[in-house]
């Protein structure tokens, strides 16, 4: 036992070296460290606001060996730390973490091994405590060049036009939530392609939050993110296995100058029928065959492993949060009509679409009967993955100005098997009960023909829908899972 607890211990320092040189740093500016030692109060905090400084750098083959128990944090010198426990020997060990040259938080030093999860603690606030009055020097980790990047300070060479939800992220006390936890994360987010920041900062706003939001995601579920990857957005690695995701997005359409076409609006049911029948699926084929088309499966860092297009729906405001259906209709080519029995029991009739049409435009139903669709492993879509999301977690986790106030309200799902519509509800964000996860609200349409399944075990937080041969849709929900909602912000003071 004891041979094996020293090869264990070993292997985890190695892993904590390894998270300290894992991705090469640019060079940031130095920021004093007071001298009042009454501000080197180390406070415990919730394991969702340590992921938001210091998520990035898991590496998740620590999770195979121990588990975090405990999240601190010095606010004043912008440190965090966290107590693992190992699964073999249940011994205790702390972790702490800073900001490198390019503000990424990283691996520092840590504690001994101790019997007790108090032991553990209070040598770890110790630590901390000695490590403050020279901080500064080791946050350095030596393998950084290049300057640290303002994401939110417009960029003078940009030949766009600031995008105007950008400007409110920016500039806007309401979003400052979003824009502090935002600022965390990127950055981790490698630009690879070399222009994230100034699409994120103009047209390309909505696809690249979106990219945001898959990234916190999957961070958020342990993963490592091959930072290196073109192709696709994202490959995945963790315990439970490894799969990759390749992001689009539905956008408005335009005409030949450029300009923005507006949606069809419906003035009663009959044709809001008909846009939500016709007109959306078109409008989510478009992107989806078009990655399609583009046979990522070839790609040797794809080749052999499941494969998910993830799709958010940006073509009209707000249209994410009644979309979720037509997306459904379109990928398995059938729409499901909630019928009742003489007993008032819930039936639910799948109907077969073959189509869909709007005006002289006529696309075939059914995503995953296309050719080659058999790579596709499943699509990921989720309603709430919006800017607001951003600004919930944000809020939820001590960020942003006090000033702001969130409501949430919207539809998430019954769980009573004869519940044909979801329950209304309303939440306070900043209420301490509130509770969010990235995860929360994802939906994952398994392709029934895949060749290379996913296993639902791999994204446990998410809903996972699955066809049958009888055109049944079987889901595996989460006990709460929102399908819309809309977040309202109240600034105090004003």
């Amino acid at each position: 036992m004891a041979g094996k607890r020293s090869r264990l211990k070993k292997r985890i320092r190695l892993l904590e070296h390894r998270l300290s040189q894992q991705l090469s740093m640019e060079n940031g500016s130095k920021k004093d460290i007071p001298k009042d030692s009454d501000r080197y109060l180390v406070r415990e905090i919730s394991r969702s606001r340590f992921n938001a400084f210091a998520a990035y750098c898991r590496d998740p083959r620590t999770l195979y060996m121990a588990a975090e128990v405990r999240w601190y944090q010095v606010e004043s010198a912008k440190v965090v730390a966290t107590v693992i426990q190992d699964f073999e020997d249940g011994d205790f060990h702390g972790i702490v973490f800073a900001p490198d040259e390019r503000e990424r938080f990283r691996w520092i030093n840590a504690t001994d091994w101790y019997g007790s999860i108090d032991e553990a603690c209070e040598n770890l606030k110790s630590l901390i405590i000695k490590l403050l009055p020279k901080i500064e020097d080791e946050r350095k980790q030596g393998d950084s060049t290049k300057r640290t990047v303002d994401f939110f300070t417009p960029l003078s060479n940009a030949k766009k036009p600031l995008h105007p939800f950008f400007k409110r992220l920016a500039y806007e006390d309401g979003h400052s939530p979003a824009r502090s936890i935002i600022e965390l994360m990127m950055r981790w987010h490698e630009d690879v392609d070399g222009n994230f920041v100034e699409q994120f900062q103009t047209d390309g706003f909505d696809a690249r939050t979106w990219e945001l939001y898959l990234f916190a995601a999957f961070s958020e579920g342990g993963y490592i993110i091959d930072p290196r990857s073109k192709v696709p957005d994202f490959i995945c690695q963790g315990v439970e296995g490894e799969f990759c995701v390749e992001a689009t997005t539905v956008n408005p359409s335009r005409d030949k100058k450029g300009d923005i076409v507006p949606s069809p609006s419906s003035s009663n049911d009959k044709e809001m029928k008909d846009i939500l029948n016709n007109y959306v699926p078109i409008k989510f084929a478009g992107p989806l065959t078009t990655k399609l088309g583009k046979k990522y499966w070839d790609d040797p860092n794809v080749a052999g492993k499941p494969f998910l297009l993830a799709i958010q729906d940006f073509h009209a405001p707000l249209s994410m949060t009644y979309s979720r259906e037509a997306l459904v209709t379109y990928l398995y080519g059938y729409k499901h009509r909630a019928e009742r029995d003489k007993d008032n029991n819930l039936q639910i009739v799948p109907i077969s679409v073959k189509n869909h049409q709007w005006g002289s435009k006529v696309i075939d139903s059914g995503f995953f009967k296309l050719k080659n669709s058999e790579n596709i492993s499943a699509v990921i879509f989720n309603a709430s993955a919006t800017i607001s999301k951003f600004n919930r977690m944000g809020v939820m986790n001590g960020f942003g100005s006090n000033r702001v106030r969130l409501v949430r309200e919207g539809l998430v799902t019954d769980l009573d098997s004869n519940a044909s519509k979801p329950l209304p509800f309303r939440q306070k964000v900043n209420s301490p009960t509130y509770k969010e996860s990235w995860m929360e609200g994802m939906d994952v349409f398994h392709n029934p023909l895949a060749k290379h399944p996913l296993d639902q075990a791999l994204l446990p937080n998410a809903a996972h829908h699955r066809l049958l041969e009888d055109g049944q849709i079987e889901s595996t929900i989460p006990v709460w899972h929102p399908v819309s909602s809309l977040t309202s912000i109240f600034i105090m003071g004003d």
